[in-house]
């Protein structure tokens, strides 16, 4: 059996370490998959090719700060990569995410409504069914039941559309193109049992739709002897260490609450941040340590397994891998009860905050702190999240659908 998977990236950021992740599972269960990007590099031991540019990027990008139309520009290297599909012929397409300024949605689909070939597509986020946003929890909206309309995130909420609001257009043209033109034989799937409850609100919910969480490589996150040294080395070691990690902080993130926790918590506490850009780490405050987004995995466990605790502050979120490398490499998490980041959370291994209550927030990390919470615990939950067992799920669901079609 081969399998396409089709992704913004390969091998960065979480979804594209989902993809390889993905793509080792299936060799080791002696089936074929390529991955085709639309931006970066990717690893040097999955099959992938990148039918991408930094132009055609850059256009997809004016498009969408200036026409409020994302996800229909790039129509001449949607074209090479259908052709490249053609030759290929995989038996299954593994869609992930096909917003981030590389494909022309509509041609695409247009070419998996008539190759009738089995299709997956793994919602890492709510942007199939809305006009505009990513996410709309944090908003409160609700219009993408019914018809995206008058934008109130359309400048602040990724994709970025700074000069006009388009959402109406784009709900109508998605809503055509997935609803009222269906496409044979595709199945969604979701991370989270809260995003497959909000398919079902929407216009896709005739699509058959599978709850499979994310897997991670609990062989690269892990409890780590190096952890201490790291934590000596940075000169913290008296310290409570409390840490976030995310590919781009905004205000959705948390990143506020991580301000203001660093501001009342005092000098015994210490916050770290991953994933901040340059403007960010140039005006942190006092009492957080800012550091850039890391492609090393091992960096990246090292700061799991010296924090004390992972603190995700997120206000809107699907089913965030972060919270599982953590958890995986023995420390327990902190989370606000939003989205399906309380999926991976019980008392066992951390705790659930109300949603935006800072005060709350701050007495469970001062909780955790005096009351500490077992890291073989932690690491206990993490077990079920093995990368393996859960990817295993989408190697059985590719030979059901090929079996079936």
């Amino acid at each position: 059996m081969k399998v396409l998977q089709i992704n913004t990236v390969c091998g960065s950021g979480s979804v594209g370490r989902i993809t390889v992740d993905l793509s080792h599972c299936l060799r080791q269960a002696g089936e074929e998959c390529a991955v085709a990007y639309g931006r970066r590099k990717a690893p040097g031991d999955v099959e992938a090719w990148r039918f991408g540019s930094s132009l055609d990027m850059g256009i997809h990008v004016l498009c969408t700060f200036f026409r409020g139309e994302h996800g229909f520009a790039s129509s001449r290297q949607t074209r090479r990569l259908i052709q490249w599909i053609r030759e290929y012929d995989p038996d299954v397409i593994h869609l992930h995410n096909i917003h981030g300024f590389y494909l022309d949605t509509e041609q695409l689909f247009g070419y998996l409504r008539q190759a009738g070939k089995p299709v997956v597509w793994t919602l890492h986020d709510c942007w199939a069914f809305t006009g505009h946003c990513a996410y709309f929890d944090y908003a409160g909206c609700q219009k993408w039941k019914s018809q995206c309309q008058h934008c109130a995130l359309y400048r602040s909420a990724y994709p970025y559309a700074l000069f006009r609001d388009n959402s109406r257009d784009n709900y109508q043209r998605k809503k055509r193109m997935l609803k009222e033109h269906p496409i044979p034989h595709m199945t969604l799937v979701t991370p989270s049992a809260w995003l497959a409850g909000l398919v079902k609100e929407s216009f896709l919910r005739d699509y058959p739709v599978r709850v499979i969480p994310n897997g991670i490589d609990l062989n690269q996150f892990h409890p780590r002897k190096d952890a201490a040294c790291l934590s000596k080395k940075l000169g913290m070691e008296k310290k409570y260490i409390i840490l976030g990690v995310a590919n781009m902080w905004e205000e959705r993130k948390g990143y506020p609450y991580f301000l203001r926790l660093a501001k009342e918590l005092g000098d015994s506490f210490q916050v770290i941040l991953i994933g901040l850009d340059k403007r960010k780490l140039k005006s942190l405050p006092k009492g957080i340590l800012g550091l850039a987004r890391t492609e090393s995995v091992e960096e990246l466990a090292s700061y799991y397994a010296m924090a004390d605790v992972y603190l995700n502050a997120t206000l809107e979120d699907n089913f965030p891998t972060t919270n599982l490398e953590a958890l995986a490499c023995g420390t327990p998490v902190i989370t606000f009860a939003t989205g399906g980041s309380v999926e991976s959370v019980d008392e066992s291994c951390g705790r659930i905050v109300p949603k935006g209550d800072l005060a709350a927030l701050k007495e469970t990390v001062l909780d955790l702190r005096d009351h500490p919470i077992c890291g073989e615990n932690c690491r206990k939950k993490a077990l079920q999240y093995d990368k393996y067992h859960r990817f295993s799920e989408y190697v059985q669901l590719y030979r059901e659908l090929k079996e079936n079609t």
